[in-house]
């Protein structure tokens, strides 16, 4: 199985959306203020949607909300036309998330490891094999499978995490910074493989620090600081707002300020 032929399935009908969120809220406990303050999203089926902020922004929050491991306060998330806060268990099945951190088991082959993740979500048999297949290929492990996770390099690692956050074909894909820390190399597959996933039906959300990233791979953005959208459009149309700046970067410290994020 090719891993185009995978993700075909998903592709919806045009003009659906993929993700509503209405004034999402998260006030954590003891917190001075609030990690997100009335965040709204929507992101179109078959849209890479990039999500971009400094550290402390609310960006791995929203995430952790979106994809139903934390409960917001208050607020919305609607998911293929699913309330994923009053069903998560049925959204689930539709949506993947590669976290910002590596999230296998270093002990275990990388194909050990799609086959436990394809375990818990469902998959079985030659469904099973064929899906660990193709995911280790789209990912540039397929002559590395059988090695063991920790003799990978980072871009490996990397690589493997998105292999995993697809085991599952979802419909919706959130990626939070999946690139950080990797050679050009990796990053350039990365990117490469995040495009064919959109070209077959795939929706993705997805935070990166890395303004050239999100430049080029996204077709709309938006940019968030003290958990609230500050800006959002298509790329150009942000780098061309009054009075204009010559890269998404420089409109970015223009929007957040300078000061360190620690």
């Amino acid at each position: 199985m090719k891993p185009s032929d995978s993700v075909n399935k998903n592709t919806a009908a045009a003009g659906e959306k993929a993700l509503v969120v209405q004034d999402l809220v998260k006030i954590y406990k003891d917190a001075s203020s609030p990690a997100l303050s009335g965040l709204n999203i929507a992101v179109h089926t078959g849209e890479i949607f990039g999500l971009l902020g400094p550290n402390g922004a609310g960006k791995t929050t929203a995430i952790s909300i979106l994809s139903t491991l934390l409960r917001p306060t208050r607020g919305s998330v609607c998911i293929c036309g699913i309330d994923a806060l009053k069903h998560p268990g049925r959204v689930k099945g539709l949506i993947g998330l590669v976290p910002q951190n590596i999230a296998l088991y270093s002990g275990l082959t990388a194909r050990e490891n799609l086959r436990y993740f394809g375990k818990i979500c469902g998959l079985k048999g030659d469904a099973l094999d064929d899906r660990v297949q193709a995911c280790l290929e789209l990912a540039g492990l397929g002559n590395k499978a059988d090695q063991r996770v920790s003799t990978y390099s980072g871009g490996m690692k990397r690589r493997a995490n998105l292999a995993v956050g697809i085991i599952n074909n979802p419909r919706l894909l959130f990626l939070d910074e999946p690139t950080v820390g990797i050679d050009a190399q990796s990053r350039n597959m990365i990117l490469e493989k995040l495009s064919l996933l959109k070209d077959n039906g795939t929706t993705l959300i997805y935070t990166t620090h890395y303004m050239d990233e999100a430049e080029q791979l996204c077709e709309r953005i938006a940019i968030m600081d003290e958990g609230r959208i500050i800006a959002e459009g298509t790329p150009k149309t942000l780098i061309d707002r009054p009075p204009g700046h010559s890269s998404l970067g420089g409109l970015f410290l223009a929007l957040t300020g300078k000061d360190l994020r620690d």
